[in-house]
């Protein structure tokens, strides 16, 4: 009896994680073997204000989740003591706070993720994570737009003083 309930709460899981890989905008798989429980608590606390859900799971587990969403590549990287961020409306945030919560701590490797349906590698996430805010790209687009319009304000302004100049 007790066997069945185990077999039902684990079939359960794997029903949940699959939902989650699929819906999910950004998968971040990480091993968190060597931090604190303090560190852990802090980075649990940093993802959650974030929006972001943090399991620490089996990797059997993770690996029937993943065969269910048909994510398989993702299967070599769940060696060794795995945690997983998903994400379902921030693309870029679980890839940037697990990358600076990494460069601050040793322990935290990222071992890779699935980013709109794409498994990707652990340096695929670390570049996402460089990735200026939506915000900071939103200001850099505004800038290259706005040069042709400065420039050709300014070749005005200067026919226009060169001719008063003239005059």
């Amino acid at each position: 009896m007790a066997n069945a309930k185990v077999i039902q709460a684990k079939q359960e899981t794997v029903e949940v994680v699959t939902a989650k890989l699929r819906e999910s905008a950004t998968t971040v798989v990480a091993d968190y073997r060597g931090l604190t429980v303090a560190q852990i608590t802090e980075l649990r606390k940093q993802l959650r204000e974030a929006g972001i859900e943090f399991q620490v799971l089996k990797n059997t587990l993770l690996r029937r989740a993943t065969a269910a969403a048909e994510l398989t590549e993702l299967d070599q990287a769940l060696t060794g003591p795995t945690a997983i961020a998903f994400s379902t409306e921030d693309a870029v945030a679980p890839a940037k706070i697990l990358n600076d919560f990494a460069k601050k701590n040793d322990a935290l490797k990222l071992k890779g993720g699935v980013l709109e349906g794409r498994v990707v590698s652990a340096e695929e996430v670390k570049a996402l994570a460089e990735l200026p805010s939506r915000e900071g790209l939103l200001s850099m687009l505004l800038s290259v737009l706005q040069a042709p319009v400065r420039n050709f304000a300014l070749a005005v302004k200067a026919v226009a003083e060169k001719e008063e100049q003239s005059a």
